[in-house]
C-alpha cells in the first residue's frame, strides 16, 4: 500500500522517522510505527526530508488519524477571504478556506456554495 494522493490536500510529510539503512545512492529503508505497517518502508531520497538536529528540541510523535485506506478527514478552521470570478452570464463566488493541520500558505480556493453545504455554522 502506498499513500495515496486526493487532490491538493494530501499530507506533505508524515514522520520524523529514523533512518534504518541506505539501500543503493537513492533508496532509504525508514523505522515506521506499527499504524503504518502496510506502507512500504523503502524510500526515494526525493520524498524525504532532512531534519536539522537541535539538543533542545524534543520530538513527540503524535499519529495523525489516519483510516484503514491511509486516508484522513479535512477540518475547515476559518476562511481567510472571498473572492469572485466573473464570467460572460454570470458569477462564481470562491471562498479561501484555511484547513486544520495546514499553514496559510496551503489555504485552498473551494466553491463558496459547496462550503456553505457542508459548513453552515461558519457562515
Amino acid at each position: 500500500m502506498r499513500f495515496r494522493k486526493r487532490g491538493k490536500l494530501s499530507p506533505r510529510y508524515v514522520g520524523p522517522f529514523e533512518i534504518l539503512d541506505i539501500i543503493g545512492q537513492v533508496a532509504y529503508q525508514v523505522a515506521l510505527p506499527p499504524a503504518l505497517s502496510n506502507v512500504h518502508n523503502v524510500f526515494h531520497i526525493s520524498l524525504l526530508k532532512k531534519y536539522m538536529a537541535d539538543p533542545s528540541h524534543a520530538l513527540s510523535y503524535a499519529p495523525s488519524q489516519l483510516k484503514e485506506d491511509l486516508s484522513y478527514e479535512e477540518v475547515l478552521t476559518h476562511i481567510l477571504d472571498y473572492k469572485e470570478h466573473i464570467l460572460r452570464n454570470h458569477s462564481i463566488s470562491y471562498v479561501k478556506v484555511l484547513w486544520r493541520n495546514h499553514s496559510v500558505q496551503e489555504a485552498s480556493l473551494e466553491c463558496e456554495e459547496d462550503m456553505r453545504a457542508r459548513y453552515p455554522q461558519l457562515f
